[in-house]
């Protein structure tokens, strides 16, 4: 609950529409009441053939008399008080005397609110009992029109905060998702948080819809209702609604349930969307494996899991209406008990208990059981309403559960600047192991001065990539200090940090726009003479200029799909190039791309790492070739290190990299 009420401080903040959705639920509440009560003049006035001034006439001159008659008793009784000595008659004329005197009171107020309104009445009304009718439902119709565009406006102002609500809350999640530590996407999948920024926030803002429409809506019209049948026979009312409590307890406990049934159906909403995500990105090796069906049976169990758990929550939410309907439906039949008696008897008292002061009539029960019946529309929404707000709040709960995740690389304090470009980059006694996982760093040193290319090779685990990741400040060392000359890299900015560097990884990304701003990417302030001169330098001007349909203009598409590998990878260069870095970094950068990229980009590499920084990891003998020292790494250590004609001859790793090829030719 108390992240949905963080939620609820979100929509708040939008001060004008929420004023103006109070001001309409006001207006719908009170247009409700007003239109029940139409009843009683209905059935007490224009049902009796008279118009309103004869009513008012009528009442007055009944009225009138029987305050007379009551102070002729009030005056008998004070006569025979003073004339008695008997405690107990006193006693019992006393008690008389109050109620009387009480009695005289009511009709005096009625008296003056009559006289007070009848010149109003007498000048404003018609004249004739069906032209008053026609009056009347004139007032009817005028009434439900201004609650028609109370409640247009108040649902288009509340659609407006639902909304407004959900892409805050929607911008609040994505910006916490660009900070998480990267193996949360690798342990729980893009497609959790996929799901919770679609599927949850809109849930979460639609329990603010929820709140600030029917919440506020069905509460205000129940309250009219109620204060009505109050107005017209409180204690009655009082004694008619015994049930309440049930009801709050019958509430609370299916609250708990349906809670609970929501953020399961939640949970495996986001299973289904892993299934999509890896059918959708995987279907070239479907269609190749023929493994169609197998995809289809696990979709369908995920999609029968969702239904069992679908069902299992509307099974409660039609509980709590149900529910309420029979309470409500009690309240009526209770109510129609005790209201005929006292009606039919001409009764004050129901069991023993003063229910009114003078004995209801008619018109008063019938607009009594108005009021009740009209509470009951409002009473069964706000059932829905109930049910509808448990799914806000368990998917506030699964929303906030990642904007609140603690994060391990943390900005400091206060930021330190490192001298640019750098002298040497250190790793001093660098361990990592992963939460869910064996060490794969251990102790590992390892100074790069700038200027030098280095080359990281070593078996698939023993720590190659960790590496770069702790290099990049993706993740921090359980122990030891990476740090450009003297200056460690947790004391300054990230922002600062990764402007310094650039990184080509072994799966390029490309995104779904023009080739120019995929260039520009990371570098905002590049002009287009930049980018051009970058993708001169990665030896993609020629193809981009000569082979796409647009030059620079042209758009990639998804994940730069219209290109092929060794194009994306020069594109991916020229990117890096851009930024200017003082460390280059590539990540098996040419392991999967044909000859003749592979060769253009070792040319671009060559003239492009003089003077700079430059790790790579790479298996590939080719690309050995630009390092100036290779790193040979086992078991989080550094084994050797070395030119290749040393390694070739000291590290059997090494020897079985590179082969009986570039044995010879060396």
């Amino acid at each position: 609950m108390k992240d949905f009420g963080r939620v609820l401080v979100h929509a708040l903040r939008h001060r004008w529409a929420v004023t103006g959705i109070l001001i309409t639920a006001v207006l719908i509440a009170s247009l409700w009441g007003a239109n029940i009560a139409t009843l009683g003049p209905l059935t007490k006035v224009v049902f009796e053939g008279n118009n309103l001034s004869q009513y008012a006439e009528q009442e007055l001159a009944a009225t009138g008399e029987t305050i007379d008659e009551l102070d002729d008793a009030i005056a008998k009784t004070r006569q025979a008080l003073a004339a008695t000595e008997d405690e107990t008659e006193i006693k019992s004329l006393t008690l008389k005397l109050q109620g009387d005197i009480r009695l005289r009171d009511a009709y005096a107020d009625s008296v003056d609110w009559l006289q007070s309104a009848q010149p109003y009445i007498d000048r404003y009304t018609p004249k004739s009992p069906y032209r008053t009718l026609l009056w009347l439902i004139g007032v009817l119709l005028m009434c439900t029109m201004f609650k028609l565009v109370a409640l247009i406006s108040n649902l288009l102002l509340v659609q407006y905060v639902t909304e407004r609500t959900s892409m805050s809350l929607r911008a609040l999640f994505f910006r916490k998702t660009l900070h998480l530590d990267l193996d949360h996407f690798g342990d729980n999948g893009s497609a959790g948080l996929t799901s919770r920024l679609t599927n949850d926030v809109a849930c979460a803002s639609g329990g603010v819809g929820v709140v600030l429409g029917r919440l506020l809506r069905e509460p205000l019209k129940l309250i009219a209702c109620l204060a009505g049948a109050a107005y017209v026979c409180p204690r009655l009312l009082m004694v008619v609604m015994f049930v309440t409590p049930l009801v709050v307890y019958l509430m609370h406990t299916l609250s708990k349930a349906i809670r609970r049934a929501s953020r399961r159906t939640m949970e495996e909403m986001s299973q289904l969307y892993g299934v999509l995500n890896d059918s959708f990105a995987g279907i070239r090796i479907i269609r190749a494996f023929n493994t169609q069906a197998t995809e289809r049976a696990k979709f369908q169990y995920r999609i029968e899991s969702f239904f069992r758990k679908s069902m299992k929550a509307s099974f409660y939410n039609s509980m709590a209406r149900s529910a309420t309907e029979i309470i409500g439906m009690s309240v009526i039949g209770a109510a129609v008990l005790a209201g005929g008696y006292l009606v039919i008897n001409q009764q004050t008292h129901l069991f023993g208990i003063r229910m009114s002061t003078l004995p209801l009539d008619r018109t008063q029960i019938i607009l009594f059981f108005g009021f009740l019946i009209g509470a009951t529309d409002p009473a069964k929404k706000l059932a829905d309403v109930w049910t509808s707000l448990q799914g806000g709040i368990a998917a506030s709960a699964r929303v906030f559960e990642i904007i609140d995740q603690p994060l391990r690389v943390t900005e400091p304090d206060q930021p330190v600047d490192a001298l640019r470009p750098h002298h040497c980059l250190h790793f001093k006694q660098i361990s990592y192991q992963y939460s869910s996982g064996p060490r794969v760093l251990n102790q590992l040193n390892l100074d790069i001065p700038r200027g030098e290319t280095v080359a990281i090779v070593g078996p698939n685990g023993c720590g190659k990539s960790t590496l770069i990741s702790l290099l990049c400040r993706f993740d921090d060392p359980q122990s030891g200090e990476i740090s450009l000359d003297e200056t460690p890299i947790r004391s300054m900015s990230t922002r600062d940090l990764r402007r310094r560097m650039a990184l080509v990884t072994q799966r390029t990304i490309l995104f779904d726009d023009t080739i120019e701003n995929n260039i520009r990417y990371g570098s905002p302030s590049a002009t287009t003479e930049d980018v051009v001169r970058a993708a001169e330098m990665a030896y993609a001007d020629d193809f981009i200029r000569t082979k796409t349909s647009d030059g620079y203009a042209t758009n990639l598409g998804v994940g730069g799909s219209r290109l092929s590998g060794g194009q994306m990878q020069r594109i991916a260069l020229a990117r890096a190039f851009l930024r200017n870095p003082d460390i280059l970094i590539l990540d098996e950068a040419t392991s999967q791309i044909d000859m003749e990229s592979e060769q253009l980009i070792h040319k671009a590499l060559a003239k492009f790492l003089v003077d700079r920084t430059g790790v790579m990891i790479t298996h590939r003998p080719s690309t050995l070739a630009l390092a100036d020292r290779i790193i040979v790494m086992e078991s989080g250590k550094i084994s050797n290190s070395g030119r290749h004609a040393d390694l070739i001859q000291a590290n059997a790793f090494y020897q079985s990299l590179v082969g009986d090829t570039v044995r010879e030719a060396a």
